[in-house]
């Protein structure tokens, strides 16, 4: 029996495309290079060529700030009721909810006791993974939680920011938390407390007008986006395009808006630093 010949195109021989694996590569949106994700990922989310620093979720960026094992996690399970029954188009929030519920996130926000280099800490963390860190009434009162925590254990407070500002489904409800979260800054204020506020891309809209900003210390991330109304919404509304890097975290520490910008690797030594040195 004649052997099947082999497909050949100008003398070559002709052979299977190899299937490249997906979620290998990701561009950077800062240098728009093509990455290797594993590399990404070990590097803590950072691009090795120019430094972007990618979003992370919270629990990757608690598992990155604390020593491991010690994060003790606090109201896990307080969920909002959707106090509005809000409807938009084709869907409702309780939909929304429910997707993001999906990827494992119960809210925008994770709370507990932790330590950072053996000092003992209230930490809360944002997470842009479930309906891009939105602060609604859950993230508010759970907020207001890690300051009572604080105070009553006399412990240095720190909160990681990464939020597209209120969420809008649930109205007023959500704009109050606004106040009732300054409130509770100035109550730590009051009893001596300490609170650290960390800004990572984006801060925006109502988390930049409250708490985000009343830090006794406000740290940055390299390049993150910090605003109340973004570029886009503001060229929409105005008709104005901001000059490059105008909310770039760059920008706002050569203005004194905010106190450093602290590349993602340092964090954990900077945080350990400037407790010891506000204990003084």
């Amino acid at each position: 029996m004649a052997k099947k010949a082999k497909s050949k195109w100008n003398g070559f021989s002709l052979k299977p495309r190899r299937e490249v694996p997906e979620g290998l590569w990701m561009k950077c949106l800062g240098c728009e290079h093509m990455l290797y994700k594993s590399e990404v990922e070990k590097n803590r989310s950072v691009c090795p060529q120019c430094q972007q620093h990618f979003r992370i979720s919270a629990t990757t960026r608690i598992a990155q700030l604390v020593d491991e094992g010690t994060f003790q996690e606090i109201a896990k399970n307080l969920t909002t009721n959707d106090p509005l029954d809000f409807e938009f188009k084709d869907t409702t929030y309780k939909k929304r909810l429910r997707a993001d519920e999906a990827k494992g996130v119960k809210e925008a926000m994770k709370i507990g006791k932790a330590f950072i280099k053996g000092r003992g800490v209230m930490l809360g963390v944002m997470d842009p993974e479930f309906m891009m860190g939105s602060m609604g009434s859950v993230v508010g009162e759970k907020f207001c939680l890690a300051v009572d925590k604080a105070i009553e254990e006399k412990l240095p407070l720190i909160v990681v920011a990464c939020s597209g500002g209120a969420r809008m489904h649930e109205g007023v409800v959500s704009l109050s938390q606004m106040a009732k979260t300054s409130a509770a800054v100035a109550k730590l204020d009051e009893a001596g407390g300490l609170f650290i506020s960390l800004l990572t891309d984006p801060t925006t809209g109502g988390v930049t007008a409250s708490f985000a900003m009343l830090g006794d210390i406000i740290i940055a991330e390299p390049k993150a986006l910090i605003a109340f109304a973004g570029p886009r919404t503001i060229a929409q509304t105005i008709k104005i395009e901001l000059p490059e890097g105008f909310q770039r975290a760059e920008f706002l520490v050569e203005h004194g808006f905010i106190d450093m910008i602290v590349s993602r690797k340092d964090l954990r030594s900077e945080l350990a630093r400037l407790i010891d040195y506000c204990k003084q």
